[in-house]
């Protein structure tokens, strides 16, 4: 069971395209001027299973990824892999926001380790109040990067993302 926060269908902020954006329970990180201080608690929110969270996003025509947010959802990374298996055979592009970085998870646990193998794109790093800006895309503050999770893992070191959807480069 995934314990979740809240839920948001047809979200346009959380990455490129309209996708769901599933925000789970619990953060150990409690960075100082977080967008969602009500998903630290551990004990919160309500529970979900892999299979109820996956209906929704497959019965919705027009979502084409899926965005994990939080809370931490590195947090939950063994509870999340079904879910995100799921989402992957459906065709689904997913994304993670975490306060870790991708260095940081690859030194993570065995489940860290597979979460982040089986995503598309890691918003990665802590939110910083001090580095804090609104102009950028997908992101909260200049220290976090938008990273190509499957070309990072290839080359061994975190890589930018560098698909124009992602960049907010839009034809």
């Amino acid at each position: 069971m995934i314990r979740m926060a809240g839920i948001t269908r047809d979200s346009i902020v959380d990455g490129p395209g309209i996708r769901t954006t599933f925000y789970v329970q619990g953060c150990p990180h409690h960075c100082p001027g977080c967008h969602n201080p009500e998903t630290w608690d551990f004990a919160g929110g309500t529970e979900k299973s892999a299979e109820e969270l996956f209906e929704l996003v497959h019965h919705n025509p027009l979502c084409r990824g899926v965005t994990l947010s939080g809370g931490e959802p590195f947090a939950q990374a063994k509870a999340l892999l079904p879910l995100v298996s799921m989402l992957k055979e459906h065709g689904c592009e997913v994304a993670s926001y975490t306060g870790y970085t991708f260095e940081e998870l690859l030194e993570g646990t065995d489940a860290q380790r597979a979460l982040l193998s089986a995503l598309d794109v890691l918003i990665d790093g802590p939110f910083l109040l001090a580095e804090r800006s609104l102009d950028l895309n997908f992101r909260g503050s200049r220290n976090q990067r938008v990273l190509n999770v499957q070309e990072s893992l290839r080359l061994g070191k975190a890589t930018e993302e560098t698909s124009p959807r992602w960049l907010g480069e839009y034809d």
